[in-house]
């Protein structure tokens, strides 16, 4: 695939990631995994699925009988064994049961065990993107550039934030705190959090759907300033100016994209 359609895919490796992440409960707890986004995210990553009994394995893709084996479980462990082996201990029949060996093995399977719940979760998340080439040049975030500039001048909002999301990966922007969001907008910005706890945006992007509006501005601002929120809620409005204004926001995104990347970041 192109850079821009690994991109793409590596953004939404992390969401669905995050979306599993927020269903992990702690032993005992009663949430439910979002099984369905994992699925998805397991249909991304090098893992094979595979129906045995009744379990939902996806199995490392090598041609050894031991394999990193995962289950599609609540707890999401992680094997390093046999499909018939992680079988037994999961599912066993009453056969598999009457013998003492298996009995250890099902009571007690750290052996084999090597990962569980978030640490399962980003081990496939991590395989995942490492399948994927994101090494670019100066013409792929070009024409990130100029698919931008195109989109919003045909008014094409998905395409002004598919594009604003790609400049966001490539910069380490985060969705915008809650008290620095817009309705009907996108916001997307560098964040950092003070000892204190404050979060700080800056610079940041803001996107109003409704009126087709692009704006840039390199102010920061904290979270616990009311005169900065109410300042950083003007500019989104369009009631101030902000620094950078329309098309020039996505060519003020690729100089800081490919200055980043001459420094060596």
């Amino acid at each position: 695939m192109a850079f821009r359609e690994n991109l793409l895919r590596k953004i939404q490796i992390d969401q669905l990631a995050g979306r599993v992440l927020a269903t992990i409960g702690a032993l005992g707890s009663e949430v439910k995994l979002d099984k369905e986004a994992m699925r998805k995210l397991l249909d991304l990553s090098p893992y094979v699925p595979q129906r045995v009994r009744d379990l939902d394995l996806y199995v490392e893709d090598t041609g050894t009988p031991v394999k990193k084996i995962l289950v599609l479980d609540n707890e999401l462990p992680i094997y390093r064994t046999t499909v018939a082996d992680v079988a037994m201990r999961k599912s066993p029949t009453v056969g598999e049961m009457a013998k003492i060996r298996n009995i250890v093995k099902i009571l007690r399977d750290s052996d084999v065990k090597i990962s569980r719940k978030a640490d399962s979760l980003k081990a496939v998340q991590d395989e995942s993107i490492a399948r994927l080439d994101l090494s670019f040049g100066a013409e792929d975030i070009n024409d990130i550039r100029r698919d931008g500039i195109a989109s919003l001048e045909s008014k094409y909002a998905e395409g002004v934030n598919e594009n604003l999301a790609l400049f966001g990966e490539l910069l380490g922007f985060k969705t915008a705190p809650r008290a620095l969001r817009v309705p009907h907008g996108t916001v997307l910005g560098a964040i950092y959090v003070k000892d204190s706890g404050e979060e700080v945006l800056g610079p940041a992007v803001l996107f109003n759907l409704t009126r087709n509006d692009l704006r840039l501005t390199e102010e920061l601002f904290g979270t616990f300033e009311k005169e900065k929120i109410e300042r950083f809620h003007r500019i989104a409005s369009g009631k101030e100016p902000a620094a950078i204004e329309g098309g020039a926001v996505f060519e003020h995104l690729q100089k800081m994209v490919l200055s980043s990347r001459s420094q060596g970041n």
